[in-house]
């Protein structure tokens, strides 16, 4: 079966590694700014990701010069048998109702009326379900690429937009399990997230890497109350401090911690920093104190030289990750402690 799934883009070359890892038998048939097409023998209900935004199952595809008629096609073999039917028919007994979306270069985009409504009477007689356009339980894409193909396909992920269900600053839970993966994490690691924010970190290391020991720090009374309450029945081993970045090293031992996974503010930081050049001094100062020697540090940041300037020697940069986020220009940047010369 062919998969699309959208992603963060600037992560392809991660994400490509990724599916080839998971999907022994994989083809890869486009890796995109942000998306990948590929085909597999496995069923979604198998797959183990945490990477991806969104994930769909592929009805048919073409191969197209240009957008005009793209749609008409696809919706011309509604009309012709296919094994695809399968994907149009399978739904959850939770469902009773989908829609249509049409979106161009990953842009929304209009439909001539009379199309919309013979594509829906083609979806309605292949799955047993309603039309309802304004909240559905299943939805149907047709969507065309620059690359020359267009696709019409089933939303297996259905949740609302991150924009609409994360605080403002809180990170995309597929970001979350990336900057974890980067840390490579182990089961037995000391993690440190000076900045956690929402918790969006540490949920990650808990949920996917079975982490036993987590410490999380903010001095932000409402992301650290919203923290707390998250991590309410969570083991022993999660930690959180209501406290400014810098106090952790009278709360922490020296080289106590394996790992540091965080995303540090970007402008001017309400615990006193005049700049940011000015924060990451002092924030690499911190894990400089409570790195273990031979520690990691994954951090994402602004698109710029600030950050990976300021961790000074003691600190390689073992990758730089551009990305876009949330329209941002922004990067991952992974180091690893030199330790101490010899």
């Amino acid at each position: 079966m062919r998969y699309y799934a959208t992603f963060i883009p600037g992560l392809g070359e991660l994400i490509a590694e990724l599916v080839r890892e998971r999907l022994p038998d994989v083809i890869m048939h486009h890796l995109l700014d942000g998306a990948i097409l590929f085909e597999t023998s496995l069923g979604y209900d198998k797959f183990n990701f945490f990477c991806f935004n969104n994930i769909f199952a592929v009805i048919s595809l073409m191969e197209h010069d240009a957008p005009e008629g793209a749609l008409e096609a696809h919706i011309a073999a509604l009309d012709e048998p296919s094994a695809a039917d399968d994907i149009i028919a399978h739904n959850s007994k939770k469902f009773r109702t989908f829609r249509i979306v049409v979106s161009r270069e990953n842009i929304p985009a209009s439909i001539d009326e009379k199309l919309r409504t013979q594509a829906e009477r083609h979806i309605a007689r292949l799955s047993n379900l309603a039309v309802n356009r304004a909240q559905p339980d299943a939805e149907f894409w047709f969507l065309y690429r620059s690359e020359g193909f267009s696709l019409f396909m089933k939303r297996l992920t259905l949740r609302p937009s991150w924009e609409k269900s994360l605080h403002p600053g809180e990170l995309p839970p597929p970001l979350a399990w990336i900057l974890c993966r980067l840390a490579r994490l182990k089961h037995d690691d000391v993690v440190l997230d000076p900045f956690c924010g929402y918790g969006s970190i540490p949920d990650a290391a808990f949920k996917y890497y079975h982490i036993t020991q987590f410490i999380a720090a903010d001095n932000n009374e409402q992301a650290a109350a919203h923290t707390a309450a998250r991590f309410r029945k969570r083991p022993a081993g999660f930690t959180l401090h209501k406290t400014d970045f810098r106090s952790l090293v009278s709360v922490l031992p020296p080289h106590s911690v394996d790992a540091i996974i965080t995303d540090p503010p970007w402008g001017c930081y309400q615990g006193g920093a005049a700049a940011p050049e000015t924060l990451y001094a002092e924030m690499f100062g911190v894990f400089d104190t409570l790195l273990k020697e031979e520690g990691r540090v994954v951090a994402l940041g602004a698109r710029t030289d600030e950050l990976p300037h300021a961790a000074g020697e003691r600190l390689v940069l073992r990758q730089n990750i551009p990305i876009l986020l949330s329209g941002k220009k922004a990067a991952i940047y992974c180091f690893d402690n030199k330790g101490e010369e010899k």
